[in-house]
């Protein structure tokens, strides 16, 4: 893989040649994306609860079951048959949104909680992928 060292201005600047300063990483997408590549999942986020951490709807997750979780972590959990992408406050059993419209929840004993990873990386897809959303059939 090809990086190229451009800086994106939202207006155009000019015609510097890009590709004359580029460096080769030497690293696939995956090798980028994925630190452990057997408990490693991809995901697709559904809703605007997550906004304000910038993970949108239609966006890749890729979470990550190897991961420690840490207090604050987002986190993908199977919650009462369901699943979740929040953040996680160990410290108070919450399960938190990104967004003022979504309170916390909380993570009471005889709900079902289990964790299924650690979103490590989020990828926003600026046009729809056929490849991704043919899985979701």
């Amino acid at each position: 893989m090809n990086v190229i060292p451009i800086k994106a201005e939202a207006g155009i600047t000019g015609f510097e040649s890009p590709a004359a300063e580029y460096q080769e990483l030497g690293l696939s997408l995956d090798e980028l994306l994925v630190e452990h590549p057997t408990a490693t999942f991809i995901g697709i986020a559904s809703g605007d609860s997550m906004v304000g951490v910038g993970i949108f709807s239609g966006d890749l997750l890729i979470v990550d079951r190897a991961l420690e979780v840490r207090h604050g972590d987002i986190i993908v959990a199977n919650y009462n048959g369901g699943f979740t992408c929040k953040i996680l406050d160990k410290e108070r059993g919450l399960l938190v949104s990104a967004s003022q419209y979504h309170p916390p929840v909380v993570i009471k004993e005889l709900d079902t909680f289990q964790l299924e990873g650690i979103v490590s990386r989020s990828v926003r897809l600026h046009r729809k992928s056929k490849e991704v959303f043919s899985c979701l059939r």
